[in-house]
């Protein structure tokens, strides 16, 4: 059958294609097939006309065999084409028929949230929960993972995000079900692992409900503290009136929450450095924006922090045990090496960008090559490093004056010779 093929097509549709790839035709097994191979190549490359051929389908065959597959399918393209009536429309009868996508949760349990009616509710609390259930796992596979990726830590900071986001979903939910503690409770957990500005806003709301003013006001002054590059902007107006009302009923006074705004600030300033800590010691170089402000850990254990090499000039080697040209060039950079080896302010630093780490120690021994070896951990991809070998330069402060992209096998050690010296002398 076709099927397969053709959500295939979706997803790259989806996805951005002007175009699906070409692919041979076999011949259709059944008039549904060939009705909805037809509707699919007459509908273009338009995601809101390919949902509308699928409709038609469903409509035509409403008990289709792949109907919830469809449905899936529809309820993606709902997403991406913003569509709150097909979100809810699809996006249930998806996670209803199993589906645990991340996306198709959050924005169904959203808009279900977005309704008035009690049954959407409850509904909405099923799915938040879903939704932090599937994160929590990916967070604790995450944490346990023990091969390396260069973005483990943004990784973890989007998953944690993403449980805060379903946490909030839930407090909401339950709040407008009347359980304000367990509503609470929820938040509270969210705000913990991750604070945002939305659970904020959310914590106040709960709060106010429970006629506790004063925890209310510290709660939405906290949503104003945070600069939350996440959260859609508030409207100042309203934040400000919001702010004095819940003022006067916390201090009787609509200008009694300066106090308020300046705790707030304090707390969450703690929550950040704390997370930040917790974050970094995950992955050391998650905040990292420059090479002296990464840490490398070495194929032997070890790590090196860069911001000890701070006024030395850096010659950073980028190679892999697979590369050819890089065993071409090493008996090359090891005279280069031999010309500075009286320099205390130049060093040389082989950095392996392997995927593979396990690689790296019997390559290293079978060649006899020097076991001082760092990993990349996600430098390479700060400096742009797209093929192998690349030799990167720093001057005394960190910044690069010069990079060799390959070698010119007669004149490598000269070139990389004559820019070290400019290094050198342009940091006098």
């Amino acid at each position: 059958m076709r099927f397969t093929l053709l959500f295939a097509l979706c997803a790259a549709l989806l996805a951005g294609q002007s175009k699906p790839p070409a692919k041979p035709a076999p011949a259709a097994t059944s008039s549904e097939d060939q009705d909805l191979e037809r509707a699919l190549s007459e509908s273009g490359s338009s995601p809101v006309e390919y949902a509308r051929a699928l409709e038609r389908h469903l409509l035509k065959y409403p008990n289709s065999e792949r109907r919830a597959e469809m449905e899936r399918v529809l309820a993606q393209a709902s997403i991406e084409m913003r569509d709150k009536r097909r979100i809810l429309l699809y996006g249930v009868p998806a996670i209803e028929g199993g589906s645990r996508n991340p996306q198709v949760l959050d924005f169904t349990t959203r808009t279900l949230l977005d309704q008035t009616d009690k049954p959407s509710h409850e509904r909405a609390l099923k799915y938040s929960r879903l939704l932090a259930e599937a994160m929590d796992a990916q967070r604790q596979s995450q944490i346990a993972a023990k091969e390396f990726t260069s973005s483990r830590g943004r990784r973890l900071d989007e998953t944690e995000f993403a449980i805060a986001r379903a946490r909030t979903f839930e407090a909401r939910a339950l709040g407008e079900l009347g359980l304000f503690d367990e509503a609470l409770q929820a938040a509270t957990q969210g705000w913990t692992l991750y604070p945002t500005r939305e659970n904020a806003r959310e914590r106040a709301r709960l709060l106010e409900r429970a006629r506790k003013p004063s925890a209310a006001l510290a709660a939405f002054a906290e949503a104003l503290a945070l600069a939350d590059e996440r959260a859609e902007p508030g409207d100042p107006a309203k934040e400000r009136a919001r702010l004095a009302d819940l003022s006067t009923k916390a201090t009787g006074s609509d200008s009694g929450f300066g106090p308020a705004l300046l705790a707030a600030y304090d707390r969450v300033a703690a929550l950040r450095a704390a997370r930040e800590k917790r974050l970094r010691e995950f992955d050391p170089n998650l905040s990292a924006r420059a090479p002296l402000d990464f840490t490398l850990s070495g194929v032997e254990g070890g790590a090196l922090d860069m911001a000890s090499l701070k006024g030395k000039v850096v010659i950073i080697d980028f190679w892999a045990t697979w590369c050819g040209p890089c065993r071409a060039q090493h008996p090359l950079y090891e005279q280069a090496k031999k010309r500075f080896k009286d320099r205390s302010d130049v060093v040389f630093l082989a950095v392996s960008t392997d995927e593979d780490r396990s690689a790296v120690v019997p390559f290293l021994e079978a060649n006899k090559w020097s076991k001082q070896v760092w990993f990349e951990d996600g430098l390479a991809t700060l400096l742009r490093v797209s093929s192998i070998p690349t030799t990167v330069i720093l001057d005394r402060q960190g910044a690069i004056t010069s990079r060799l992209n390959g070698f010119i096998a007669d004149r490598f050690v000269d070139m990389l010779s004559d820019r070290i010296n400019e290094a050198l002398g342009d940091s006098k």
